[in-house]
């Protein structure tokens, strides 16, 4: 499986003004940018376990592609979502609960690198992980 292996954060595109975007407030912004982000992916079928590791917090997520899971953000921000498989990107579609805005992110292997792609309210970035 392409997205098994532990992948860690090389660099960010508008990261910045994304978490803005969130509400996150400018300090947080400032520690998030340099969060040193560590993502393991394990894969088995339409499984998925991922271990989250940053300088904030470490967390173990497991999903099943197509069924809905609740989701906390960094900032502590409740989503409800679900990933799906489109071709060789992994698609989500989170809706937070105290807004009902959507957040949408992809994953995706480009090159050497996982690609991870947020969107929400009209604002992108993107963060570059090499394999560890």
């Amino acid at each position: 499986m392409a997205f098994d292996g532990t992948w860690k954060i090389e660099r960010s595109e508008n990261y910045e003004k994304f978490m803005e975007a969130l509400g996150i407030g400018m300090m947080k912004r400032k520690l998030g940018a340099h969060d040193n982000l560590k993502i393991t992916i394990q894969q088995n079928g339409d499984k998925f376990s991922v271990k989250e590791a940053s300088n904030f917090r470490n967390i173990d997520i497991e999903f099943t592609l197509g069924v809905s899971f609740d989701y906390s953000l960094a900032d502590g921000t409740e989503t409800s979502g679900v990933w799906t498989l489109e071709g060789n990107k992994l698609v989500g579609t989170f809706t937070r609960k105290d807004n009902g805005k959507v957040l949408k992110a992809t994953r995706e292997i480009v090159g050497d690198e996982l690609v991870q792609t947020y969107v929400y309210e009209g604002v992108e970035s993107k963060r570059f992980f090499k394999r560890a």
